[in-house]
């Protein structure tokens, strides 16, 4: 219990370090700042999810002392929470009974299910969105004000005069006003499981990870995720705050299927000499140009709507480890 609590407390003051460091204005804090979480989920894999609690715990009340509350409710929800239960969830297991060739039963673990994990960093996503729309409206109408206000101000700093009505810059501020909402929520998501995923491979690497490493070709949705995102998506055309909560909801489901269509993509391929290419010029095209991923969200629904994996698995046999 002590080494969970000394662990706890380091990996807290190292994310609140990281989370601070973004009041410094340098661009190098914005990595930085984004891998708060990193410390936290360290902790939870490799030791337990109450050294993750105390983490964020330290981590938030850290920053409350030294800045003020504001950071330490933004940590907490921001970075804190998130990281704990994520790591938390990643480490949930119940035990199977295995019967082997000689009838004699043996015990395994079922692991809580890597496409639920990246469903519910989607879901966190959200809400880390809906939980900062009220620091700038309660309403649809002084949400988008609050937010062009807040955008000219960083505008103003930076050219060194507002936006004029009717120029180019007020025209970039109203799309940026309409696309930041969802743009944030695909940010936050992205960071929740790069996150998890540097955390995860920082354990294994340290020989504590208890969890084995996923098969990524194998991950599957939960058959809810069909019907949220279809919801979310009616909602998103609304006008007001659920128009816009829609969009958010729809914009980070978008993103956890553009994942899903990354395993259908490892399924599909396997067997193929050309594999590694085409997973290569895949993985670049998402991280150089960014609209390749609006393709694997597509294979991702065909998967969800046809089972695309079961239809060529069943042509040339079963797939193989990936």
């Amino acid at each position: 219990m002590i080494q969970i609590a000394i662990v706890g407390i380091g990996a807290g003051a190292a994310a609140a370090l990281l989370f601070a460091s973004v009041t410094s204005g340098s661009w190098l804090s914005i990595p930085l700042f984004y891998l708060a979480p990193l410390p936290i989920m360290i902790a939870g894999l490799g030791w337990s999810h109450w050294a993750a609690m105390t983490a964020a715990l330290a981590g938030a009340l850290g920053l409350g002392a030294v800045f003020e509350t504001v950071f330490l409710l933004a940590f907490a929800a921001g970075a804190g929470f998130p990281a704990w239960w994520l790591s938390y969830l990643a480490m949930l297991a119940r035990p199977v009974a295995i019967t082997n060739g000689s009838g004699q039963g043996a015990e395994s673990f079922e692991w809580y299910p890597s496409g639920r994990l990246v469903v519910w960093a989607a879901v966190l996503g959200v809400l880390v969105v809906i939980i900062a729309i009220p620091n700038f409206g309660v309403d649809a109408d002084s949400f988008r004000a609050g937010l062009r206000d807040a955008l000219n101000a960083i505008m103003r700093v930076n050219n060194g005069t507002p936006a004029r009505a009717g120029s180019n810059t007020e025209r970039l501020l109203e799309i940026l006003v309409n696309a930041i909402p969802p743009a944030a929520a695909v940010l936050a998501t992205i960071t929740n499981l790069l996150n998890l995923w540097l955390a995860a491979r920082v354990v294994k690497f340290s020989g504590r990870l208890a969890r084995p490493w996923p098969q990524l070709s194998s991950m599957s949705f939960p058959p809810f995720m069909t019907p949220a995102l279809a919801v979310a998506i009616v909602l998103s055309f609304l006008d007001g705050m659920l128009g816009i909560v829609g969009g958010i909801v729809a914009a980070s489901l978008l993103l956890a299927y553009g994942v899903l269509g990354f395993a259908v993509l490892h399924a599909i391929t396997q067997g193929m000499s050309a594999r590694p290419f085409v997973l290569s010029i895949t993985y670049a095209g998402v991280i150089l140009l960014g609209w390749p991923m609006l393709a694997l969200c597509l294979l991702g629904l065909v998967e969800m709507a046809i089972g695309l994996r079961g239809r060529v698995s069943t042509k040339r046999g079963p797939p193989t480890r990936s």
